[in-house]
């Protein structure tokens, strides 16, 4: 009903579309009403199910079906130009997704050949799945909205509790908690956890300080912008959530108690910041809300890292754990050889959401990120593939463009999201989607040319400086043939003659090309090296303990007889020819001498 109620140019007439345009607001309001809450029974009698309170002897306005008062919720998605929130009521069959948080900063993940595994879900469909695990008890959270009273209601929840690790927060007095009970309109907008600990530190508790979500530490006079604190993992304080998703699982798939559970991923949408001009700092928000990259364009991505200006850095640039020596002390490029190995297997689709800024005058900060699993989580895997969406208008691809006898080079930018996108899959959680992003959100060219132009540039030249220290550093060379082609076209624009739309180009970046090429095989063999070189160095200091005269007694009870037969038996099958067959799927291993 939604769809139908809101203009579409490509399926609707333009005189339907236009009756459309004609309907109040508040007409469609109460028809979505009445949609939601409509019985059979009621046949063509809805009208006196709904109606309103007599207040002052005059018709009051709340809304009632059959004396319930009717609730609307609304959501926020962005600021307008005056710094006020753009709120948008959600549909009246809206519930919220259980969203378990699956990973943070550090995941480890392994990728799985599907022949190998029993009752995977039926949405997995690709030859190789992958999994990961959280390997953090804490997660490194910047709450921005929390410093709204009432907003984050989990932030106040985690700030409530104790055992916490705060980072530019103002340490708070006795005599500050007096003062914010004092304070009746603000103080109950929080909510009722935190209300509680400024209670407790208004009182005669002991306490020195305490720290509010809504009062950063302030530098030079003002509220920081980089207020953090560790979060310890939600389905760690709540593991009955995560057990019923468990649960839910294993009844819709029907799988046996006594059998494993799997739960790939089934999705990847990783996120970019973006920021307007700024003295020194050059503008990034040419992205709209969602962007689809193909591998050649979503790695020129990954390569580069790149980022708009972020309260936690000193400015803006390329940046991510690849770029971060502490975190990772091996070369850049023999993880982007891993993780091109793991999307070419997996088949993942590029899509790219945006935070900070979409266009140089639409400040969304991280509502797109928030938003975005609400709408994906509501699609199905048809809805999801790229040549679905692209052969139904949802997808447009970016085409380059000129400017004062210069060429924009938009084709980098992929493919974005239309209003037609909008239009049919916000319409799953809000009343009125043609209404939250606008045609100057949607393309952000149109809202300062020579901005977007500039923010083109930005990408490109960036893209080329850092393609070039792979250069300068040699390990151009141990990059794997399709990486080693997009980094020169990165730098030089072309590679042996060609540019990134050849088909040659493209062909490196599929999964046929992959599973046939030799340097694939060289990651299988390097993989079994390392299986060979493991259960060797097992069996060989199993075979130490037992030549120990002295050990004879421990070796019995602790089994070491049969555990070096185990061992005996995994080193042969880490030699057997028959593993390379076993190993086709799956990640490999760097074909390099690292030590």
């Amino acid at each position: 009903m939604i769809k139908l109620l809101t203009p579409d140019q490509r399926e609707y007439t333009p005189q339907y579309n236009l009756w459309l345009e004609s309907i109040p607001q508040y007409i469609k309001e109460l028809a979505f009403v009445v949609k939601r809450f409509y019985k059979p029974d009621w046949g063509l009698d809805w009208r006196s199910h709904f109606g309103v309170d007599i207040s002052n002897g005059r018709p009051a306005n709340e809304l009632k079906c059959d004396n319930r008062k009717l609730i609307s919720q609304y959501l926020r998605v962005g600021f307008a130009a005056d710094g006020s929130w753009r709120t948008f009521g959600l549909r009246k069959d809206f519930f919220p997704a259980a969203k378990l948080q699956m990973e943070d900063d550090i995941t480890a993940s392994v990728l799985v050949p599907a022949r190998d595994l029993e009752h995977v879900p039926e949405t997995a469909q690709a030859p190789t799945l992958k999994f990961v695990e959280n390997c953090e008890q804490r997660l490194f959270q910047r709450p921005d909205d929390a410093i709204h009273h009432g907003y984050d209601q989990q932030t106040e929840a985690d700030f409530a509790r104790p055992d916490n690790f705060f980072s530019n927060y103002e340490p708070l007095t006795p005599t500050d908690a007096r003062e914010l009970v004092e304070d009746s309109i603000g103080f109950y907008q929080f909510t009722e956890p935190l209300q509680g600990l400024i209670r407790e530190a208004a009182g005669d508790s002991g306490a020195n300080y305490f720290v509010s979500s809504a009062h950063p530490r302030l530098v030079d006079g003002k509220p920081s912008k980089n207020p953090r604190y560790l979060q310890i993992r939600p389905d760690l304080l709540n593991p009955r959530q995560a057990h019923l998703a468990e649960l839910a699982a294993r009844l819709r798939r029907r799988i046996p108690p006594d059998q494993p559970i799997y739960q790939p991923v089934a999705a990847v949408l990783p996120g970019r910041r973006n920021n307007p001009p700024e003295p020194g700092i050059r503008s990034l928000a040419v992205f709209n809300p969602i962007h689809y990259f193909e591998l050649p364009e979503l790695f020129m991505e990954f390569i580069c890292s790149m980022t708009g200006k972020s309260p936690s850095t000193t400015g803006a640039g390329s940046e991510g754990a690849l770029t971060k020596g502490p975190f990772n002390a091996l070369p850049p490029i023999i993880d982007l050889n891993s993780a091109l190995v793991s999307w070419m297997l997996t088949g993942f689709d590029g899509f790219v959401t945006a935070a900070g800024y979409v266009g140089p005058r639409a400040r969304m900060d991280h509502d797109i990120s928030l938003l975005v699993p609400e709408v994906w989580c509501r699609m199905s895997p048809q809805e999801r593939d790229p040549r679905f969406l692209i052969e139904q208008g949802h997808l447009e691809k970016c085409e380059n463009l000129e400017l004062n006898g210069k060429t924009v080079l938009a084709a980098r930018l992929g493919y974005r999201i239309t209003q037609r996108f909008v239009h049919a899959f916000f319409g799953r959680v809000f009343n009125h989607p043609g209404a939250v992003f606008t045609d100057e959100m949607l393309r952000p060219e149109l809202q300062d040319m020579a901005v977007f132009a500039d923010g083109i540039d930005n990408i490109v030249t960036t893209q080329q400086r850092i393609a070039s220290l792979y250069f300068e550093d040699g390990s151009v060379e141990q990059a794997c043939p399709p990486l080693h082609a997009l980094l020169h076209i990165m730098r030089d624009e072309t590679w042996q003659g060609k540019g990134l739309e050849h088909p040659d180009v493209r062909r490196l970046f599929t999964r046929d090309y992959l599973l046939a090429s030799d340097w694939y095989a060289a990651r299988l063999k390097a993989r079994q090296g390392v299986e060979s070189r493991l259960w060797q160095r097992h069996v060989r200091y199993l075979e130490r303990f037992l030549s120990k005269p002295n050990y004879t007694e421990e070796a019995i009870r602790l089994g070491i007889g049969d555990r070096l037969a185990r061992a005996r038996q995994e080193f042969a099958r880490a030699e057997s020819p028959a593993l390379l067959t076993k190993l086709a799927g799956t990640l490999g291993a760097e074909p390099i001498e690292m030590f």
